[in-house]
């Protein structure tokens, strides 16, 4: 129960690595907010976690739509104490052929996204003088450049961003970390051409792909105690596909 009482806050939570988080982390006795686009999908990943979940419609690349999550969590909660910045999508665009609506929905929401709940989250800490912890997820794309532009553009981003965040919160107390998974058994992963996926698998180490809930065990330890003096940092979670 090392996540006893912390109010969570995950987006993305619909599905893939972000319901094996909130999953994780009610197991760890934290209050789990499951925040999706997909209201119903949200739902069902809270179903049998009682009274210490709660689930939200939330657009992040939505500003008043983040506002309003938060307001909602202030309500039930009345604090938060971890965001987990996990909502993600992709395009298989290349380059050349990159629509400009496919290049703004994909940086509007791994990037913008994190942006946006990481501002309205660190007030709501701020505001209840919260040692809090921000966990951003970003990719192994944004190190190799494997992938379509501007997933690896959103992805290297968050990793910048979450340095930025960490130098000026850490005088409130609130630890900001990355997350870089590899590839990762996902609903996400699926929609990725089978040519490109063996390429990416050849060049893990350890040979497989990495499980949601890999993911989600990482993500509880930078939110605990035992992850009290790690800020800033860029954690690779993917088989040794790339180092950072």
């Amino acid at each position: 129960m090392k996540l006893l009482n912390k109010v969570a806050f995950v987006t993305g939570a619909g599905q893939g690595m972000g319901r094996a988080i909130v999953r994780r982390f009610a197991e760890y006795g934290a209050l789990v907010v499951a925040a999706d686009i997909n209201l119903e999908a949200a739902q069902q990943t809270i179903e049998g976690l009682g009274e210490n979940a709660l689930a939200l419609a939330c657009n992040v690349a939505d500003g008043a739509s983040v506002a309003q999550a938060m307001a909602a969590v202030e309500a039930r909660f009345g604090r938060l104490d971890i965001l987990i910045n996990n909502a993600g999508v992709g395009s298989v665009d290349a380059f050349v052929d990159t629509p400009d609506e496919n290049w703004q929905r994909v940086i509007g929401v791994n990037l913008t996204g994190t942006f946006l709940c990481s501002r309205e989250a660190v007030r709501l800490m701020q505001k209840g003088e919260i040692k809090g912890a921000v966990i951003n997820i970003s990719s192994t794309a944004a190190l190799t450049g494997e992938g379509p532009s501007h997933y690896c553009a959103a992805k290297a981003g968050v990793m910048g961003l979450t340095r930025s965040m960490a130098r000026e919160l850490a005088a409130s107390g609130i630890r900001v970390n990355t997350i870089v998974p590899g590839p990762t058994n996902t609903p996400m992963m699926a929609g990725i051409p089978e040519d490109w996926m063996q390429s990416m698998l050849k060049a893990i180490p350890l040979g497989r792909m990495g499980e949601t809930d890999e993911i989600a065990r990482v993500a509880a330890f930078l939110a605990g105690d035992d992850a009290g003096f790690i800020t800033g940092q860029n954690l690779a979670v993917n088989g040794g596909m790339a180092f950072i």
